[in-house]
């Protein structure tokens, strides 16, 4: 029987997003920031893997699908979606009228069925898009693994020179007609709808490629871009401003609220943020401990009384590893791959710290509500009985959430881990401490003094004769000043699900694997040379890929990627650390925003509800 979503509810709650605001005066300028050390590195949507460039891409495309402010999924560009009776074939139909528009809202061409072809046919092929976001096609799209090999083998300029022609022959996409699109899966998956609401599916325009060039759009300007979103992007100084404008032609204007425009400054740190703030240039600003302090302290400061929580986001904080670290002149870092590569030295630092005052970086008021001992952020998914999945894979750990210590902290078990890790490593060689590198942007002040919190943390928990705290600093790129030349020994990052499902998660840190993200990207997996841990990870590999394969019983697949994800941190691969839970100033209303726990529709500025003051606490929880 088919699933059919009802064109009628659909409606009804897209209408529903259409919010009445209290009479207040109308922002129609909403004035964003970012931190200069998040800023955009591509244009490129369907390559981008990073939050810095989506969450402004994604005000430029619709997709098929998008989510109401509680994360259900909600129509976009498709009105209607369903399955077929096998549970394999899915099929989007989509509305009328939807135009793809130049950086000055000119119309360019219509969007139609095929552009979502076009852009999975670029996502898949090898030499168009260097194996970014081709994990989640490749594991639910019947051919998509076979078509990438396929355009992997071939010359780069025939591969780059391909059509839709060979992609349909392989790959089970089909468009019937201009306004139909359909994909069969490789086994039932009922979460493949939440892909569409990212941009491994998003649509692209065959004749803009015609216009600019394969590789002028793998490198395109914001000038070179077509948009079919509710926003193009008219004006980019990079590391300064960014200007998103309302899109003229938008084909859901009459159902959406949107701002004429977005503002986005870059700023050095979170100071300068601040400053703006209170200057009335930013409508809102994550506040840092400091900051944090400074108002509860003074009750007669203005927004003494204005201190709220942020809304947790989709990410997932952790550090990982960098398993074949590189010194500046290129030669390998061998007492650190060598320590690293060592059960007892990453067990010794995963129970050895407590991460309490880190955290109190990220949130005074209450630092342990931001603490965090899993892989995949919390409630993401859910078994049948309603059993939240992080909370299985703690289950499994042996670990309970305490909200007054940082839970995982075991002074007795560092203490042994150390020892044993110390004898161990002496024998291969290793000398002691151990030095690690932690990279920061130069030109911020609150990252230095996260690193001074850290530094003193490895000293006091840890101790001198262990490991040694660097502080590094890198000038404009992180990614390629520190990851690309590998000088890093750990670094710490945010992951987000792109759709609801924990191989999202796991997926990117498995072995032999050219799309696992973190294991390729951070950790360089594939050069490690320790033979224990190169065992930990084919296991782990194995514990995913099994988890994977069941597909037909939604609580087994649960329950057996959470015993992968045990394992991993049993075995210490990467750190977990925390949510980003952090106290701000705003004026903006949270609760009617867009806000899901996987995909890039959250950070939409779209049915944004400004208020023309500083909302005080009282008034903020009386939002919710």
């Amino acid at each position: 029987m088919k699933k059919v979503l009802s064109m009628i509810l659909a409606l009804s709650m897209m209408l529903s997003l259409a919010v009445i605001l209290p009479a207040q005066a109308e922002v129609t300028e909403l004035l964003d920031y970012i931190i200069t050390s998040s800023e955009m590195e591509t244009f490129c949507y369907q390559y981008s893997q990073k939050a810095n460039d989506l969450n402004v891409l994604t005000n430029c495309y619709d997709h098929l699908l998008t989510n109401d402010p509680n994360g259900g999924l909600q129509p976009a560009i498709a009105h209607t979606w369903y399955v077929d009776e096998t549970g394999l074939v899915w099929t989007f139909e989509l509305n009328e009228g939807i135009k793809w528009v130049d950086w000055q809202g000119n119309i360019k061409a219509d969007c139609v069925a095929e552009d979502f072809a076009t852009g999975l046919e670029w996502v898949l092929n090898f030499h168009k898009n260097d194996s970014a976001n081709t994990s989640m096609p490749i594991q639910m799209i019947e051919g998509a693994s076979e078509y990438y090999e396929y355009t992997k083998s071939l010359p780069e300029e025939e591969a780059k020179a391909l059509k839709l022609d060979k992609f349909y022959e392989m790959v089970g996409v089909t468009c019937p007609d201009n306004k139909t699109i359909t994909y069969k899966t490789l086994a039932v998956m009922n979460y493949f709808p939440t892909l569409a609401c990212y941009n491994c599916l998003a649509p692209l325009s065959a004749q803009l490629i015609e216009e600019i060039g394969v590789d002028g759009y793998f490198g395109a300007t914001h000038e070179d871009l077509w948009y079919n979103g509710p926003y193009t992007i008219t004006y980019y100084v990079h590391q300064n401003e960014k200007i998103l404008t309302k899109n003229p032609n938008y084909w859901n204007a009459a159902n959406v609220k949107l701002f004429d425009t977005v503002n986005i400054k870059a700023v050095e740190d979170a100071n300068r943020a601040y400053d703006l703030f209170m200057a009335g240039e930013l409508h809102y600003v994550e506040l840092t401990e400091s900051q944090i302090t400074m108002i509860q302290n003074d009750a007669s400061h203005e927004f003494h009384d204005c201190l709220v929580p942020m809304l947790p986001t989709k990410y997932s904080y952790n550090w990982h590893w960098n398993y074949a670290k590189l010194n500046a002149d290129g030669t390998p870092d061998t007492n650190w791959n060598t320590a690293v590569g060592n059960e007892a030295f990453r067990q010794a630092i995963y129970y050895g710290l407590d991460l309490t005052d880190y955290l109190a970086r990220i949130n005074v008021v209450n630092p342990l509500s931001c603490q965090n001992y899993t892989y995949t952020t919390a409630n993401l998914v859910a078994k049948s009985d309603g059993t939240e999945y992080s909370q299985m894979v703690l289950d499994l750990l042996g670990m309970e959430y305490d909200p007054n210590t940082f839970s995982r902290y075991n002074a007795e078990k560092a203490a042994a881990y150390k020892k044993q890790a110390m004898e161990e490593l002496a024998a291969e060689g290793v000398t002691f401490p151990v030095e690690l590198d932690w990279y920061i942007s130069a030109s911020n002040a609150a990252a230095k003094d996260t690193a001074d919190v850290l530094a003193q943390n490895f000293s006091d928990m840890l101790g001198d004769d262990f490991i040694k705290f660097n502080t590094k600093t890198y000038v404009t790129s992180y990614n390629q000043e520190v990851i690309v030349p590998q000088l890093h020994s750990v670094w710490s990052s945010g992951w987000g699900a792109d759709y609801a499902d924990p191989v999202n998660f796991l997926g990117q840190e498995i072995d032999f694997d050219d799309n696992a993200y973190y294991a390729v990207t951070y950790g360089n997996v594939d050069q490690a040379t320790d033979v224990d841990l190169k065992a930990q990870y084919k296991e782990f590999t194995d514990l995913v890929n099994a988890a994977h394969a069941i597909t037909d019983n939604t609580d087994a697949r649960y329950e057996a990627f959470a015993k992968a994800e045990a394992y991993f941190l049993e075995h210490a691969l990467c750190l977990p650390t925390y949510y980003n839970k952090g106290i701000q100033l705003t004026q903006v209303n949270d609760f009617v925003k867009i806000n899901s726990l996987y995909g890039n529709q959250s950070e939409r500025y779209v049915n944004w509800e400004v208020s023309d003051t500083v909302y005080t606490a009282d008034e903020y929880a009386g939002l919710k």
